[in-house]
């Protein structure tokens, strides 16, 4: 890497750092007014902004490509405009060595996305999420208005609350024939993780039900084997775009084992396989818009073509997705179309230009 590359590599991550930390704090700002609404109780004001600490690492994950869309316009814009790209041609480097330390800086940032977003926003946010339902006094179990439904082979299992210590409490188990018939119901007031496939239900009443009669009985515990272990119970409880890779295909396992739809997992799944080339695609989009365009564009400008290209690829990205759970596409395809669409009109354009 000769020495115009690295300075182009360095300003880009310079900017695209000093964006995503301005979009950070504006980001917690606005979550900061919506907390404040709250505040009351155990929600004061430590536990609102160790709320914001947490939640803060999954935001920035998310920022990335924002981020160097905007950080790269703002620092090429600044070189074109103060002729530096041209004197860097004029000692020798190309259009396409441009390219390539703009792809450079892309890696560098797409490899700081993918470590913050696997290895420390799933873990920050699943406390986060924990810390806002305890201090407010409300159940972490939200899904649905009756709580969570998880399905194992011909049971059907409704959990209400999930305690901080990861046992289960008001939870109804209906078991079905092979006919869609009602067999029996159970109802415990906690379910507490024993080891591997096994709980312990306490405060159990139990119903048979058959066509000639109904039997009711009352248990002080027993046990219960399932393969729906404290884990993911959690994982199900959680956004699916704020899991990991490996939760994700965790859950997405577990849906299709019980002949679940798993397709809203799916796609969380393959759009965050390709969120680092989504980091690709903004600073290919911002290198054409650079170079092409006139060196008299002043940084409000550039800023403004960033936020419109960013805000359309990103409505486009939730079009896209949301066609694809209506009429059952393939998630892959469905996560991936965006960023190829964006990728070929960037790449049409750096072309005309070389």
């Amino acid at each position: 890497m000769n020495v115009l590359t690295q300075y182009i590599v360095k300003e880009i991550l310079k900017g695209s750092f000093i964006a995503l930390v301005l979009l950070l704090t504006l980001f917690n700002l606005f979550t900061l007014t919506d907390e404040l609404k709250d505040l009351k109780g155990a929600y004061d004001l430590t536990a609102i902004f160790t709320f914001l600490a947490l939640t803060s690492p999954r935001v920035c994950y998310e920022l990335v490509p924002a981020a160097a869309l905007l950080g790269s316009l703002f620092v090429l814009g600044a070189m074109g405009n103060n002729r530096e790209l041209i004197a860097m041609r004029a000692a020798g480097l190309s259009i396409l060595g441009i390219i390539q330390a703009v792809l450079v800086a892309g890696a560098i940032l797409a490899t700081f996305s993918v470590g913050v977003g696997e290895l420390i926003a799933p873990t920050t946010e699943a406390h986060a999420q924990l810390l806002r339902a305890t201090a407010q006094n409300q159940p972490l179990v939200s899904n649905a208005k009756y709580g969570l439904w998880l399905r194992e082979g011909n049971k059907f299992i409704n959990v209400r609350k999930l305690e901080n210590s990861g046992e289960l409490a008001d939870i109804s188990v209906y078991d079905v024939n092979n006919q869609a018939q009602l067999q029996s119901i159970a109802h415990a007031e906690k379910a507490i993780y024993v080891q591997q496939k096994n709980w312990r239900l306490e405060n159990i009443t139990e119903s048979q039900i058959s066509t000639e009669q109904m039997q009711a009985n009352v248990k002080t515990e027993q046990p219960w084997q399932t393969t729906i272990a404290p884990d993911l119970v959690k994982i199900a409880v959680v956004n699916p775009d704020n899991l990991s890779l490996i939760d994700l295909a965790q859950y997405i396992e577990f849906l299709k084992s019980n002949q679940q739809k798993s397709q809203t997992f799916e796609l969380a799944f393959w759009g965050r396989v390709v969120n680092p080339l989504v980091t690709f695609v903004m600073l290919l989009v911002a290198t054409p818009f650079v170079i092409g365009v006139k060196r008299g564009v002043n940084v409000g400008s550039r800023m403004m073509i960033g936020i419109v290209i960013g805000m359309s690829f990103n409505i486009l990205d939730k079009i896209f997705g949301h066609v694809g759970l209506i009429y059952d596409f393939n998630p892959l395809l469905m996560a991936i179309s965006p960023s190829l669409f964006v990728s070929g009109l960037s790449l049409y354009a750096l072309r005309r230009l070389v």
